[in-house]
């Protein structure tokens, strides 16, 4: 496939500011493969591929500052991994997808605004049942789709006031990457084979979220590229449900 040169450029940018608020950056990988027209079956796998890098690199930022809780990472990764690879498995139809993917970009939108989601000065724990319901229902459309689902989980901890707001950055950068992990084992075992095109765009991918998650772990995040990457976002948005 022919990828266009302003791909290559807008992709380590989106990298770099998922990376910079804990996540590996599938729905923006995602949106931007929907506007320059790839094709449904490339655009799962290769998802998944670089938020396994993107989403590492993250998780060690976060994690080397001091902001990881593994206990509330354990409660929603449990139901999360299992049925994250169970939707890696499955194919849906190409028109059902991209209707999926449109309202997910829309959940990503609110997010990258900050529509929703404020911290709160006061946390309480998760309780297991809890934990494993949401992880579980968030892994099965993360391998269904080709996210890690981290856009997802990152609000509803902080609207369940389950934890803070670099907290819930450094638990979503590894729910990610072991969803990513979990669905790109379920896209493996049916035999699906990654485009050789797709280790550029990881390289791109990793230079933009190591520089994104550096400075996300310590620093306040740049507002102005979260508001470029939402209009980003909303045009791919755009073409899916509309076009």
């Amino acid at each position: 496939m022919d990828v266009s040169i302003i791909f290559l450029i807008i992709l380590p940018i989106v990298a770099f500011m998922y990376a910079a608020v804990g996540h590996g950056g599938a729905s923006g990988y995602l949106a931007l493969m929907a506007l320059f027209s790839f094709a449904p079956e490339e655009m799962k796998p290769t998802a998944l591929l670089l938020n396994l890098f993107v989403a590492a690199i993250s998780f060690f930022h976060y994690y080397r500052a001091g902001h990881f809780n593994g206990k509330l990472f354990l409660a929603f990764a449990i139901g999360s991994i299992p049925l994250s690879f169970w939707g890696g498995t499955m194919d849906i139809d190409p028109k059902i997808y991209k209707i999926i993917l449109g309202v997910l970009l829309l959940f990503a939108i609110a997010k990258m605004l900050n529509l929703f989601g404020k911290e709160s000065t006061k946390t309480r724990k998760v309780k297991w049942a809890e934990g494993i319901l949401v992880g579980g229902a968030i892994g099965f459309f993360s391998g269904l789709i080709g996210i890690g689902g981290g856009i997802i989980l990152s609000p509803v901890i902080l609207l369940m006031h389950w934890g803070k707001m670099k907290e819930a950055a450094a638990v979503s950068a590894l729910f990610i990457w072991v969803n990513s992990a979990s669905g790109m084992a379920g896209q493996l075992s049916q035999g699906v084979t990654l485009n050789a095109q797709s280790w550029l765009f990881v390289l791109l991918a990793v230079i933009g979220g190591y520089l994104g998650g550096l400075i996300g772990s310590k620093k306040m995040n740049n507002q102005g590229l979260r508001y470029l990457l939402a209009f980003v976002l909303t045009l791919a948005a755009v073409k899916l449900l509309l076009v």
